[in-house]
């Protein structure tokens, strides 16, 4: 479904505040695989349209899922935990 966002701007599909909370993880594991192909071969039009999409589903999604779990290792103070670890690693020659 094409519409017009409050800015005139063109947009593709359906609004993410109008999908239930299966049909907005089904857009987001769509627009997540076809990402890379994007940034690799689509226009800039088309990338373009596809960061906005991105934006506006996982923006819902946060909205949705404002305390959802986040994984220690996700966080800055994990990266930093990883990389002590990893330079505490002997390297192999």
């Amino acid at each position: 479904m094409d519409g017009h966002d409050e800015r005139g701007t063109t947009m593709t599909g359906v609004d993410p505040s109008r999908l239930d909370d299966q049909q907005l993880m089904k857009e987001l594991e769509t627009i997540h695989r076809t990402r890379h192909d994007t940034l690799l071969y689509g226009s800039n039009d088309a990338l373009r349209a596809h960061n906005e999409r991105m934006a506006r589903l996982e923006g819902e999604y946060l909205r949705r899922n404002p305390h959802r779990m986040v994984a220690a290792g996700r966080t800055r103070e994990g990266a930093r935990d990883r990389r002590r670890g990893e330079s505490a690693t002997p390297a192999l020659d």
